[in-house]
């Protein structure tokens, strides 16, 4: 055991009988105070389908960490279902939750002298919270995804959560009936899991193994299947061997680490989600990380994977087709990836994907060839101009009309947007602008998922263009802006914009303008006057005090 391992203290000298008094309370036993002891962060709960199924697998890697000769010490963590909150107040909550989580891990982690950790997570910003604390901390480490959720089916379709959005918007738009809305919902979520599409959740899994935090083919696994629990316990082995081998966060998630979790992220067509928690992650490890980087790598890697969104499949299908591994040999064979970077296996990414075929399966068209892929460049774009001088991102894939000119529909906040699309009051060429939604004005940054599929159930997806200072889910597509920064409670343009200006979003330019005068724009400006924070008390007050711009990742330290 190398002299790093910190837990070592409880072994040394009569001044630690108090501390191994408590672990016996726990199930130490003499044999054990030489073991190395191992984190489990345990993000179990009910709130969520996501998390509903973690306590089964930490389970399993709880016995995997003792077979291995480790000392598990399990905790909680907690989630927001973003699902669920979505298009609430309790919707603020989320990405804050991201920064609660990674300081719960943190915390408990360092005050225990934890010698690894293996993190279980499977909604949105569990995910990237632990990943968070991990670079902290670094300690060695491995995520072990919760799961997909199998796709719902009704009236010979997939369905998923974001059926249910639209199905609201196509309600609304008098399309289909109460009945027919009601069925979609019945049966969008059959069970455990994480959302099915390329949504947050199932990019964020398939970044970490890439990245190499987690095993091969564990980020596209369906929840509710033996393989997931298995691979959870196989994590557990792995931890191990590292911790003996001293394999640290800092040796694995390097500047080549970040780059190959980008290249994925473009190839199937991920979330913009990803940029805001990639920023945050490299800020914690120390690695020089920029929008523009994305904008670089977005340049040279195609769309290979047709998943929703915008896409047919689902992360299970992608499983089926070959996974995250077969998409990585395919940009590995065509120069796309550092094949020499560290895995907590203690193998590169070379040596992980040496046996998989360079092209993938002809009997599948989920994962395309280089040759034929979906886009010839990637679908997430850095836009700036004078409405996102520090950059706003956008998924410009698929979009009919990659450039819009209309006037402006300002509204306050999400709710009062959704109100106006519900009442049919938005119309084709219109601009909107949601704003004092961002990391400090919200606060929190909401996804705008509400919004965005009630335009795509309405008929409106390739005709209204919509921009805001949030977020995003990762089950949003059409012409959308998010993450517009500066953000409107700092000051920034998209808060001097009026009702009928002119704006500009140019996807293929990937510029975002408001269309006045200079002058005009510091005559606003000098007039603009801040506006009370919502909330001055609680965890929303210190978060909007603490919180950076979303184009560094919205860090709060």
């Amino acid at each position: 055991m190398s002299n790093n391992v910190r837990s070592k203290a409880v072994t040394q000298g009569v001044q630690r009988a108090p501390n191994r008094a408590m672990l016996r309370a726990v199930g130490f036993q003499d044999q054990d105070f030489t073991k190395p002891i191992v984190g489990l962060a345990n993000g179990y709960s009910t709130i969520t389908p996501c998390n509903m199924g973690l306590n089964d697998l930490a389970k399993r890697a709880e016995a995997g960490i003792k077979e291995a000769g480790a000392m598990p010490q399990m905790f909680g963590t907690i989630t927001v279902s973003d699902g669920i909150s979505m298009g609430t107040e309790g919707m603020k909550y989320s990405l804050v939750s991201r920064e609660v989580i990674a300081d719960a891990i943190e915390t408990a982690c360092n005050g225990q002298s934890m010698d690894g950790v293996l993190a279980i997570g499977g909604c949105d910003k569990n995910m990237p919270g632990a990943m968070i604390a991990i670079a902290r901390m670094n300690i060695p480490a491995i995520f072990v995804y919760g799961g997909t959720i199998k796709p719902g089916h009704y009236n010979g379709q997939d369905l998923t959560v974001v059926s249910a959005f639209e199905a609201v918007g196509q309600y609304s738009a008098g399309k289909i009936d109460e009945a027919e809305l009601t069925a979609v919902e019945r049966n969008a979520c059959p069970g455990a899991g994480s959302c099915g599409g390329m949504f947050t959740a199932n990019t964020m899994s398939s970044a970490f193994e890439a990245m190499g935090m987690s095993l091969p083919y564990s980020s596209t696994m369906a929840a509710e299947d033996v393989e997931k629990a298995d691979s959870a316990e196989k994590s557990a082995f792995v931890l191990v061997e590292a911790i003996r081998n001293q394999i640290l966060p800092k040796q694995i998630l390097t500047r080549q680490a970040f780059e190959n979790a980008i290249a994925v992220i473009m190839a199937v067509g991920g979330s913009t989600n990803a940029i805001l928690h990639l920023l945050a992650i490299a800020h914690a490890i120390g690695v020089e990380l920029s929008l523009d980087d994305f904008e670089t790598i977005r340049g040279k890697v195609p769309v290979l994977c047709d998943l929703k969104p915008s896409g047919k499949y689902v992360a299970t299908d992608l499983h089926r087709a070959g996974g995250i591994p077969q998409v990585m040999k395919i940009l590995l064979t065509h120069g796309l990836l550092h094949g020499d970077a560290l895995t907590i296996t203690g193998k590169t990414i070379a040596e992980v994907l040496a046996d998989i075929p360079e092209e993938p399966s002809k009997d599948q068209d989920v994962i395309h060839s280089w040759d034929n892929p979906i886009y010839a460049q990637g679908h997430l774009a850095i836009l700036k101009g004078n409405l996102a001088t520090e950059g706003a991102v956008a998924k410009i894939t698929g979009v009919k009309k990659p450039q819009i000119t209309g006037p402006a529909r300002v509204f306050e906040s999400e709710e009062a947007c959704l109100e106006a699309i519900l009442a049919g009051q938005i119309k084709a060429g219109d601009v909107i602008v949601v704003r004092y939604e961002g990391p400090k004005g919200g606060p929190g940054m909401r996804e705008m998922l509400a919004p965005t599929s009630a335009i795509i159930g309405a008929g409106l997806g390739d005709a209204v263009g919509l921009i805001t200072d949030g977020r995003f889910s990762g089950g949003t597509y059409g012409m959308v802006v998010g993450h517009v920064a500066p953000e409107a409670a700092v000051g920034g343009t998209i808060a001097l914009v009026k009702e009928g200006d002119t704006i500009t979003i140019d996807a293929t330019a990937r510029s975002l303008n408001l269309d006045i005068s200079e002058t005009e724009l510091e005559q606003r400006r000098a007039s603009w006057q801040p506006k009370e924070p919502n909330y001055t008390t609680g965890v929303l007050a210190k978060y909007a005090k603490l919180v950076s711009s979303s184009s560094v990742g919205a860090v709060t330290d």
